[in-house]
């Protein structure tokens, strides 16, 4: 049986308090990598993975957001007039059909998990994708392409995983699994939020990729906290762990940037810049130039 996944969600209510006071006026998913903003580029994964269905969970505020996807007369009748077949492709690759987007609000930041719960009655009763734009994935086959190819053969739900240090998992949902299989598909035998130094099941974690079932919403309506006080996703799922044994990790092929830090944020655009062959030669030089003023300093 072939599992097939049409729909995706992205949480997009945060106030993105990390990036003030860029994000006073802003959306964070607006900010710019490179020449697009972060939300473009989960956008651009989704579709290659065959999503055709977007929901956004927003918040106050994020009306910029919503702008970014509609039509811009003015613009497009500009970029027409002077015959810019280039800047015009790259304008209609950020528009989106209508009704191809949903949006519904959560009014209270009450986690991840109750954002996705949030968008529940647009879901029904189908399995669907989870991106966080925060984690930008740099991969020569999207991320969510890679795990939508593995779950159409075992269905159930499917966590994106990659390798990070003990002393970070911390921040992370950490994986029960056998790490020493070769397959990048592995079954999860346990999950646990943030877990405290030293407890860590592996040194595998959770980042925001996720092919969930149905039955993980339904988990979700009892609107029980967990770390932190919030609706954690992580507990919805670690439920069908225990109830169905139906969920499994998907160790991707790519690098994954943190763009809800500061630091991952720059990494990310430097990443990306020197991947660009209109780029790289002018930002190579600087960045040669910069260290070899910092070695002469020291």
């Amino acid at each position: 049986m072939q599992h097939k996944v049409t729909k995706a969600v992205f949480p997009v209510a945060g106030l993105g308090t990390r990036f003030l006071p860029a994000t006073k006026s802003i959306p964070k998913e607006i900010l710019t990598l490179v020449d697009r903003p972060l939300i473009q580029y989960a956008i651009d994964e989704a579709r290659e993975a065959g999503i055709t269905e977007f929901i956004f969970v927003t918040s106050r505020g994020k009306s910029a957001l919503e702008d970014y996807f509609d039509r811009a007369p003015e613009l497009e009748a500009s970029l027409k007039a002077k015959n810019k077949t280039d800047l015009l492709k790259i304008y209609n690759d950020t528009c989106m059909d209508s009704g191809a987007i949903a949006y519904v609000r959560q009014n209270q930041a009450l986690g991840l998990g109750h954002a996705v719960w949030c968008a529940r009655h647009l879901i029904g009763d189908e399995p669907f994708a989870v991106l966080l734009p925060d984690d930008v994935i740099a991969a020569e086959k999207p991320c969510l392409k890679q795990m939508v190819e593995a779950y159409a053969d075992i269905g159930g739900n499917m966590v994106a995983a990659m390798e990070v240090p003990p002393e970070k998992a911390s921040a992370y949902g950490v994986l029960d699994v056998n790490v020493a299989a070769i397959s990048p598909t592995l079954k999860v035998n346990g999950m646990v939020e943030k877990p405290a130094p030293g407890t860590a099941p592996s040194n595998l974690a959770v980042i925001g990729r996720y092919i969930l079932s149905p039955q993980v919403l339904r988990n979700l309506d009892g609107q029980q906290t967990g770390a932190g006080g919030e609706i954690q996703l992580t507990d919805a799922i670690a439920r069908e762990i225990e109830q169905s044994g139906n969920v499994y990790a998907y160790r991707f092929q790519g690098q994954r940037f943190d763009c809800g830090s500061k630091a991952g944020f720059l990494q990310a655009t430097l990443a990306f810049g020197l991947a660009r062959a209109d780029l790289r030669d002018e930002l190579e030089d600087y960045i040669y130039d910069m260290m070899a003023m910092r070695q002469a300093a020291e």
